[in-house]
């Protein structure tokens, strides 16, 4: 399998280059060369870890043998992604059981075990972070042999669980605490990677879902989902950077052919307004408490557009995004534990509000799925805010909030994070 930059269609390169770069010298993201159509019935009785092998192995090509896909899967995804059910109708696909209560341990756990086997040089993984990357990518790289990890995240833009997860790891995981956005850090780590001085001294890669080893793995849960029900279904997905939309959508067309798509937002719209008018204008981002989606200009809407033929007129006709405001994303989270006892965190809240402001839930022709993404105690004080109750803080959490902050401070500038990768290289 070969994969492309989308701003460059002469830009080829294998599954493991691909992997090792991150992103295309020309700043495009790589995409595969063709989509493999899996065959009928793959998700039928049949386990997680079986469903991610049958659709990796296509897409990693010749780079790995099938017994190194097979053990990087099973190896990866050794915590359980359950489909609970809410009402008729509406269930949640539970992804934050892994060890940094994330969706994203999905991605990153299993992109650290491919660098594993296809890097032989010393690297930097450098990736910016809204929230749950970071951490996701510190466990998922902790203590790897070759990879040294530097996080750049938002000051002040984050919760403390997630700040802790971050700044507490040590060894071969560093934390740079910018002094600006998200946007600012993503565009820092972009930087980074067109640098030639840069990249000669300090060979880079990027664990965001920029990155293919991150993003691929991500499509695996949608079929596993749809595995579990017996009407087409509905995915209403948290978006941010747009990654696991376009993950989805990579599902949909790998297999899982009866799927469709409804990306929820928050208050940072520009995908919705871009959908409605036809004309992306990216703007600066805004602090919200579902911060982790907190993005002005996603980085994978080309992956989007890519998957829908290049054609904005027909991801309008088959792709939703809908924004939700504060007041209702806090109203969301109190309904869910009144009605159901059910805590969950604010990403999850906006895509529970956005499937019923979207009537979605009564469609009896399809099974409505609601992405969560992250467990609720990473956000125990909004969420105790918004409901009077404190999540419960699972171990995997609680193990980092009495250890103390180490992190590097950073102007939110392209010369700052240059200046600190030259004078620290390995």
């Amino acid at each position: 399998m070969k994969y492309r930059s989308l701003n460059d269609p002469t830009t080829w390169r294998s599954f493991g280059q691909a992997l090792l770069e991150g992103l295309a010298p020309n700043r495009g993201l790589y995409v595969p060369e063709r989509i493999p159509i899996l065959r009928q019935g793959f998700m039928e009785n049949t386990s997680l870890q079986e469903i991610g092998f049958t659709m990796m192995l296509p897409l990693v090509g010749n780079d790995l043998s099938k017994a190194q896909v097979q053990s990087i899967v099973e190896d990866a995804l050794d915590f359980e992604i359950p489909l609970i059910d809410v009402n008729p109708g509406l269930s949640l696909l539970e992804l934050f059981h892994g060890p940094t209560a994330a969706f994203k341990d999905v991605g990153a756990r299993m992109m650290s075990r491919f660098l594993q086997h296809i890097s032989n040089d010393q690297l930097t993984v450098l990736v910016a972070t809204s929230g749950d990357t970071g951490s996701a990518v510190a466990q998922g790289f902790l203590d790897v042999e070759g990879i040294d990890v530097v996080i750049l995240y938002p000051s002040g833009r984050i919760s403390r669980i997630q700040e802790q997860q971050l700044t507490t790891v040590g060894r071969n995981v560093t934390a740079l605490e910018v002094a600006g956005s998200f946007d600012d850090c993503q565009a820092m780590v972009k930087s980074a990677f067109q640098n030639q001085e840069l990249q000669r001294s300090r060979p880079l890669t990027s664990a965001n879902s920029i990155n293919i080893g991150r993003w691929l793995p991500q499509s695996i849960y949608y079929a596993w989902a749809a595995s579990q029900t017996d009407r087409p279904p509905r995915f209403v997905i948290p978006s941010g950077n747009f990654g696991n939309a376009a993950a989805g959508k990579l599902a949909q067309k790998m297999g899982v052919s009866e799927a469709s798509f409804v990306a929820a937002v928050n208050v940072n719209r520009t995908m919705q307004d871009y959908m409605r008018s036809g004309n992306y204008d990216a703007k600066a981002s805004i602090q919200t408490i579902s911060n982790a989606m907190d993005v002005g200009d996603p980085s994978n809407r080309p992956r989007l557009e890519w998957l829908y033929n290049g054609s904005l007129k027909e991801m309008q006709r088959h792709f939703s995004v809908l924004s939700v405001d504060e007041d209702s994303t806090k109203r969301s989270m109190q309904e869910m534990s009144e009605q159901f006892d059910m805590l969950v965190c604010p990403h999850t809240a906006v895509g529970i509000h956005a499937a019923q402001k979207l009537d979605v839930v009564a469609d009896d022709d399809h099974s409505t799925i609601v992405l969560a993404t992250a467990h609720a105690a990473k956000f125990g004080e909004v969420v105790h805010e918004a409901t009077g109750k404190k999540p419960l803080v699972p171990e995997s959490l609680r193990s980092c909030l009495d250890k103390t902050k180490e992190s590097v401070g950073l102007p939110a500038t392209w010369e700052a994070l240059k200046a600190y990768l030259l004078e620290t290289r390995v």
